[in-house]
């Protein structure tokens, strides 16, 4: 099983948390640097840890710091991400979103990197500045049910958090019976968003079972069928080994 996303960088004992979740049967981990000094500090983590690979991308929040990716896109990482836009929380000015988010679109095409993208409050605008994008699209933890056409016209990958399991969002779950089981993944975005038989706690890798199993009811299929279904889905979106 997989975590298609993870802020191991922002967990206390992100080693003891890993263990945890391959005492789960979670054995491969997507850990996402959130700007520079997160990445680096993820490839750290990473660097010893099996089955983790890493993600570089700042995020929306951080568009006004001027972070230079460039020098991080080495063969240790995976892809873009994540990037986008959030004009629901506006932590940093619309138009440094957009030149960020247009900047780092660039650079994956440069360098044949997927992008995982964050959108919140933006569908218009990330669905266009996603058009011209010639490669892999992840829309992570997906909570946005009016980019849900585009993305299967298009074929993105789509990926579910915890917020899947809640009892009150019934549209997320409408959107998981909806996309094409070789595009469904599966992810905690810890320490955010803890499953709803652990809500409240901090999340972290091992809890993506309970999400998978969730997807799995939804969508009427055995949860070990899906949890390796997403497994190969992961493998292709980040060309993993």
């Amino acid at each position: 099983m997989i975590d298609t996303h993870a802020h191991l960088d922002a967990l206390d004992d992100p080693r003891s948390a890993l263990e945890r979740a391959r005492a789960a049967g979670v054995e491969r981990v997507v850990a996402i640097g959130s700007g520079t000094a997160s990445t680096r500090a993820t490839l750290a983590i990473a660097s010893d840890e099996r089955g983790v690979s890493v993600a570089a991308g700042v995020h929306p929040h951080q568009a006004a710091d001027g972070e230079p990716l460039e020098a991080l896109l080495d063969d240790r990482i995976v892809a873009v991400g994540e990037i986008g836009l959030d004009f629901y929380r506006d932590y940093a000015p619309r138009d440094n979103q957009r030149r960020a988010f247009e900047r780092q679109l660039r650079l994956a095409q440069e360098h044949g990197l997927p992008v995982i993208i964050h959108s919140r409050a933006a569908d218009e605008e990330t669905a266009a500045a996603l058009a011209g994008f010639d490669g892999t699209v992840v829309l992570h933890c997906f909570s946005s049910p009016g980019l849900l056409p585009v993305a299967l016209e298009r074929g993105y990958y789509v990926s579910f958090a915890g917020n899947v399991t809640y009892p009150k969002a019934p549209e997320l779950r409408d959107a998981a019976r909806a996309v094409p089981v070789d595009r469904i993944l599966a992810e905690t975005d810890c320490p955010y968003l803890a499953p709803q038989p652990l809500r409240g706690k901090r999340n972290e890798p091992a809890y993506v079972v309970h999400t998978v199993a969730s997807l799995a009811q939804t969508r009427g299929e055995d949860a070990g069928d899906l949890a390796r279904q997403i497994d190969d889905n992961a493998a292709v979106a980040f060309a993993l080994a």
